[in-house]
């Protein structure tokens, strides 16, 4: 349950404070059911966020 609470924050992040798109998302959801992994790092892999955004993903996860 916390987990997708944890989840739903981090969502909510990225839409708000990094524009990204539901679509990006909805992929990097999709792709972590498939090669489970942190979805930050998804992100990253599949170039939807840059460096730059994935270090202030992980500085937002971080507090």
């Amino acid at each position: 349950m916390e987990s997708n609470r944890n989840t739903t924050q981090l969502i909510t992040f990225l839409q708000e404070e990094l524009d990204l798109s539901a679509t990006s998302i909805a992929i990097a959801l999709r792709h972590s059911e498939q090669d489970p992994g942190p979805l930050p790092m998804i992100l990253w892999q599949y170039g939807l966020v840059s460096l730059e955004e994935l270090e202030r993903i992980f500085d937002w996860l971080e507090t």
